[in-house]
């Protein structure tokens, strides 16, 4: 894979599977127009995305470069020039941008505000405790509106909800999985170069280590378990509320539960019993568990929605 190809993270485009969320809620699957809108408003979304993510490793490539693992990333290592990768973000917003026109005015104007909100994180709001985790929620309930808008579908209040509510559980759980490596390299035998005298952190994860995202400082174990706890909580009885009043299936919609159930309860079992340290992206799309999860709820809601009405 090239520098520029990894560089755009094409494994982050597993979330923004949820533009067609619109498609599939709404009845209509077996509509080709709406379809290739559907389609459309997802080229849109990962080419915008992938522009954020470009410009988040330039402005990062200093910081990333002192990170056991981030410093392997194409801008930081060196194999992708700032430049090129410049070019290529100002490419990739612009088409994304001009796609999302092309689809729908609003769902142009939608992938302008993802882009906005994408940049404002990377340069100010990512270090901002609790606001970060709030922002990257507000990007997917953003994903969900597009793809509706893309269908001429009305996403519901609790389907907007339930994502909001879901996009913070997967927030806050990736912080968690950060604040666990940040403590496990603070905690390092004495004859590491962290434990001499003026190195970064100190055990017991107090302290940021070196290359470390900045926002850390602010987040401790107990608080994220307890955030974990409380929008684990919500995103299910969110999405129960959603499946009982679905405008489209009505309570039928029920039968995609057990599949919610299972990815969340398995999403904790690694985070917490496997100590997974995998990206969110990567979980989402590699995990045996996660994936039967993802394929049975929608072969679950395709049966509610279109053999069962």
């Amino acid at each position: 894979m090239s520098p520029l190809i990894r560089a755009m993270r094409p494994g982050e485009w597993v979330k923004n599977l949820l533009v067609f969320a619109g498609l599939l809620f709404s009845g209509q699957l077996d509509e080709g127009d709406q379809v290739l809108a559907a389609t459309l408003t997802f080229v849109a979304f990962c080419g915008i995305s992938s522009a954020g993510y470009l410009l988040n490793d330039l402005r990062d490539r200093e910081h990333d470069r002192r990170h056991p693992e981030k410093r392997h990333r194409p801008i930081a290592s060196g194999a992708l020039a700032p430049a090129a990768a410049t070019r290529s973000a100002l490419l990739l917003a612009a088409g994304a941008i001009a796609l999302g026109f092309v689809v729908e005015p609003e769902v142009g104007g939608l992938v302008v505000l993802y882009g906005a909100i994408t940049t404002a994180y990377s340069l100010v709001l990512k270090r901002l405790v609790i606001v970060d985790v709030m922002t990257i929620g507000s990007l997917f309930i953003l994903r969900v509106i597009a793809g509706a808008v893309a269908v001429e579908a009305t996403a519901s209040e609790f389907l907007l909800v339930c994502t909001g509510f879901l996009a913070l559980f997967l927030g806050f759980t990736k912080r968690r999985q950060e604040a666990m490596l940040e403590e496990q390299t603070n905690n390092v035998p004495p004859a590491s170069s962290a434990s001499r005298p003026g190195a970064a952190g100190s055990a017991g994860g107090t302290g940021a280590v070196v290359g470390s995202r900045p926002v850390l400082e602010h987040y401790s174990l107990p608080f994220l378990d307890q955030m974990i706890s409380m929008v684990t909580a919500a995103s299910i009885l969110s999405y129960v509320i959603y499946a009982v009043s679905s405008p489209i299936a009505g309570s039928k919609m029920l039968i995609t539960a057990p599949s919610v159930l299972y990815g969340i309860f398995r999403y904790l079992y690694l985070i917490y019993d496997r100590g997974d340290t995998r990206s969110t992206a990567a979980i989402l799309a590699r995990d045996p568990g996660i994936i039967f999860a993802g394929a049975s709820y929608v072969a679950a809601a395709f049966v509610a929605l279109y053999v069962l009405d």
